[in-house]
């Protein structure tokens, strides 16, 4: 039986590999995406997409050079706000990410899905500590 880090490992390769291919359509990062839907859930100044991104940014860097890139796009306003074609993005992207969401967890059972991710919380609470 392999190890628990290699499983996280692979399994974070193919949900980043997988994302990418569900996103190329509109020709979006999974950053972008994250940065799209932290928006459309009501952030609107780059400060405030960072925060929501915390974990992201920590590892990536600030999102304000996504944030700039979806408004070149027109699909975010001066306001921080969706545009109208920033919605209907949004709608479009978001119908592609529930569909790989649900291809991801295709034959898991709600209870083990559960299982999984308190025993991956409690994983992280024991590292936290060390």
């Amino acid at each position: 039986m392999k190890p628990l880090g290699w499983w996280l490992r692979h399994v974070h390769e193919l949900l980043e590999s997988s994302m990418a291919r569900a996103l190329d359509a509109e020709s979006l990062t999974r950053r972008h995406w994250q940065v799209l839907n932290t928006i459309a859930r009501g952030a609107r100044t780059p400060e405030e997409v960072d925060s929501a991104l915390a974990p992201f940014v920590a590892t990536d860097g600030s999102m304000t050079a996504k944030v700039a890139d979806l408004r070149a796009r027109g699909w975010v306003a001066e306001t921080g706000e969706l545009t109208e074609a920033g919605r209907e993005a949004h709608a479009r992207v978001e119908e592609r990410v529930e569909a790989f969401r649900t291809a991801v967890t295709t034959g898991i059972s709600d209870d083990d899905y559960r299982t999984t991710i308190r025993t991956l919380e409690r994983c992280a609470a024991n590292l936290e500590r060390h």
